[in-house]
């Protein structure tokens, strides 16, 4: 897949103008996440992390997190930007989404408005909104950043871009 510019429409942003290093970003835009039948989250004092080729990644403090749903999840990743991320599942009656979420527990300095808020995959959970217009996650399952409408691309994430 090429890097080809998309024409923006009015109110519209495109990922190719957000920053590397990312950005940390305020947000009142109320977000929320649901999955098996229960509101998991539901914020307007989110974060969104801004990087190029991105869409933008949201951050819920965890005040606006229903946290008994959360169990650890596995493993650990590292953002050269952010540092080391551990993760948590969701667990609700008899189902369960494994790494569902994500968080940092000592960001770097640059990130440390988001300690200990939490990410969450679009695709692993059964849906997320931005101000209640329904999220679609981006492509691949490694950088689970939130596509809504007023979000042009392309995005990074999907077969072939591994490269840009």
């Amino acid at each position: 897949m090429e890097k080809t510019a998309i024409a923006l429409s009015p109110g519209q942003e495109s990922v190719w103008d957000y920053p590397r290093p990312p950005r940390l970003e305020p947000s009142t835009r109320n977000v929320r996440i649901e999955f098996a039948g229960e509101v998991i989250a539901n914020s307007t004092g989110a974060f969104r992390v801004l990087e190029t080729s991105h869409p933008p990644t949201w951050y819920i403090p965890p005040a606006d997190v229903r946290q008994h749903f959360l169990v650890p999840g596995s493993g650990q990743s590292f953002c050269e930007w952010k540092g080391h991320a551990a993760y948590a599942s969701l667990v609700i009656g008899g189902r369960e989404s494994a790494n569902a979420a994500w968080f940092y527990p000592r960001p770097t300095l640059a990130f440390g408005d988001i300690r200990g808020y939490y990410a969450f995959y679009p695709s692993r959970v059964d849906a997320c909104y931005v101000d209640d217009v329904r999220v679609e996650a981006q492509p691949g399952d490694f950088y689970g950043g939130w596509i809504t409408p007023d979000i042009a691309g392309p995005f990074k994430g999907g077969p072939s871009t591994e490269g840009w």
